[in-house]
């Protein structure tokens, strides 16, 4: 209560999160409403987070990796990814959860998702780069095509 009180000194707004351990973290990569990739990040050893840092903030750990074929999530992982989506909108997104047995905690959505090569691409490969710039040329097309009309 007193980290909120002098936090809140500074802010209108607290967002408080419970701690909830886990093995891993899922992100699911979503863009315009629709699941593109799906990895398992594995917390760094004998830590509470995917990277380990020492004392000067250097990363000194990282956790392992696992891509997972989009019809091995489970369903309710999908779904819960989907539904933060819908509800922040049709871009290019990488969703972290929890997941406990049938429930699932959307830990956050992220707008500006990692996509490393060797990581999320390695079960679609360069499919899922086709399939982003894909997305993003429609929407230039688009875009272009509503400024024609106006004109």
């Amino acid at each position: 209560r007193k980290a909120a009180r002098e936090f809140l000194e500074t802010s209108e707004l607290l967002v408080v999160q419970s701690f909830v351990p886990s093995e891993y973290d899922w992100r699911v990569g979503v863009l315009a409403g629709r699941a593109l990739w799906a990895c398992r990040y594995y917390m760094a050893p004998d830590h509470w987070q995917i990277i380990k840092r020492d004392d000067a903030g250097k990363v000194a750990d990282y956790g392992n990796v696992d891509t997972v074929p989009l019809d091995q999530v489970p369903a309710h992982v999908l779904e819960a990814a989907l539904g933060a989506c819908r509800a922040v909108g049709d871009g290019l997104y990488g969703v972290d959860l929890k997941a406990f047995g049938d429930q699932v905690v959307v830990i956050e959505v992220n707008d500006n998702p990692n996509i490393d090569a060797g990581f999320e691409d390695s079960v679609l490969g360069e499919e899922l780069y086709r399939v982003i710039v894909g997305e993003m040329l429609r929407r230039v097309e688009r875009r272009k095509d509503l400024r024609e009309e106006v004109e």
